[in-house]
């Protein structure tokens, strides 16, 4: 496994290795979620590169960019041991380099969810995803579906841009009690962490609900706040029901009507859980519930 962190020699070392490429695209601080991508690229491709990369730019100004959790060693040696080729390690100044102009903007399912709460940051995503994607020259790029609003803008700038690339999105990995996998759980105190599955249970209920035939988005975003609301540790950010393809709240008159709209549902919130800030999501398409995948107990 080769480490590098210039784009000149990241791409001389491809081109060292014909065949087919899976780009793994994170920011470090690994764990099994980011790993079951990794296993998942080295299934279905000749090559595997993994970047890990802290990108700025889909930072607010009053986010966790400084604090954001690293380990670059650890990172190293649990990608080492899963046969990748090459790890793309860029500082900032390589991807921004000074008098940096260029950036990716996504509309309308980027004004939403996230992007409401958080300005700026899909900008940010989809510029730094997209230079990946230029650098690498994967044909596949794997992304997990816990990020449910990232992988709908990327694979919105994929199709609108022409990219070259198949957009694989992968099952949200979770812990044993149902809380999603994420560098951010590092935050969580012990109090914060029994109380952080109420995000699980919230989107469970809704689940059952719809299976029940629920199908009125006020009720459905109500089931979920209920149960955050009654977590005495848990700040609701949002909480949303909503067109898997337009991210359209269900029930919302529609100003600009997707041929794609009504074949899938997406149940979707943000909570503060102390201060570290969680998000999750159950998606509905094809008749059936993607919810994520459980650690053994």
């Amino acid at each position: 496994m080769e480490v590098i962190s210039t784009i000149e020699a990241f791409r001389a070392a491809k081109a060292a290795l014909p065949g087919s490429w899976g780009l793994v695209p994170t920011m470090g601080y690994l764990h099994a979620g980011h790993l079951s991508l990794v296993k998942r690229a080295r299934a279905e491709n000749d090559h595997v590169a993994v970047s890990i990369f802290v990108n700025p730019t889909q930072f607010g100004p009053n986010e966790d960019l400084a604090a954001y959790p690293r380990d670059l060693d650890r990172d190293l040696r649990l990608l080492e041991a899963l046969d990748v080729d090459l790890v793309f390690n860029p500082s900032p100044e390589v991807m921004y380099p000074p008098n940096y102009q260029t950036y990716v903007t996504v509309e309308d399912v980027t004004n939403v969810l996230e992007g409401a709460s958080r300005p700026g940051h899909f900008r940010g995503v989809a510029t730094v995803v997209a230079k990946l994607f230029n650098i690498v020259g994967a044909e596949r790029a794997y992304f997990g579906q816990k990020d449910a609003q990232q992988t709908i803008v990327i694979k919105r700038m994929v199709q609108d841009l022409n990219m070259p690339i198949d957009i694989i999105i992968c099952p949200t990995q979770r812990e044993a009690d149902g809380l999603a996998m994420s560098s951010r759980n590092t935050y969580l105190d012990a109090e914060q962490r029994r109380a952080a599955p109420v995000l699980y249970r919230a989107l469970c209920a809704a689940k059952d609900a719809f299976d029940r035939g629920e199908r009125d988005g006020d009720r459905l975003r109500a089931i979920m706040r209920d149960i955050i609301e009654a977590e005495p540790l848990a700040k609701l950010d949002y909480v949303s029901a909503a067109d898997a393809t337009t991210l359209q709240e269900l029930g919302e008159p529609s100003p600009q009507p997707s041929p794609l709209k009504g074949e899938g549902v997406l149940l979707s919130m943000a909570v503060r859980v102390g201060k570290p800030r969680l998000i999750d999501n159950f998606l509905y398409e094809n008749g059936k519930w993607l919810t994520g995948e459980m650690a053994q107990a």
